[in-house]
């Protein structure tokens, strides 16, 4: 169990570094081991300005998770459009969006019972 969990801490400081990587905005992590019936451990929320940084940060997580914990995503949705972009890592499950794509679908109120923690970024 302390394996799993450790291999879970490793892939959301990989993806938090990835975002950070290409400059992504208003990072969030929502725990939701807590609550019953969840698809998975945690969401990584974040967004881009545009549909172009929101595929730059998408190749960013994938290229620095596949490069240091040699992991792909078990699915990747929603690059075509680049509004909100998926990708499954089955125990963290990453959500990039465009600013107003991602206050419109509002995931952390949907979420509410989760614990929330914000990603402080410096720049």
């Amino acid at each position: 169990m302390i394996k799993t969990e450790n291999n879970t801490d490793l892939l959301l400081t990989q993806i938090i570094k990835g975002i950070e990587d290409v400059k992504g905005n208003d990072i969030r992590i929502l725990d939701l081991r807590e609550i019953e019936n969840t698809v998975c451990d945690y969401f990584v929320i974040c967004n881009g300005t545009s549909n172009t940084q929101v595929n730059a940060i998408v190749n960013s997580v994938q290229k620095g998770v596949s490069k240091s914990l040699k992991d792909k995503p078990w699915h990747v949705e929603g690059t075509e459009n680049a509004e909100w972009v998926l990708i499954d890592y089955v125990n963290v499950v990453v959500h990039v969006f465009q600013k107003h794509i991602r206050e419109f679908y509002d995931i952390e109120g949907l979420w509410g019972d989760a614990k929330s923690t914000t990603i402080q970024t410096n720049y």
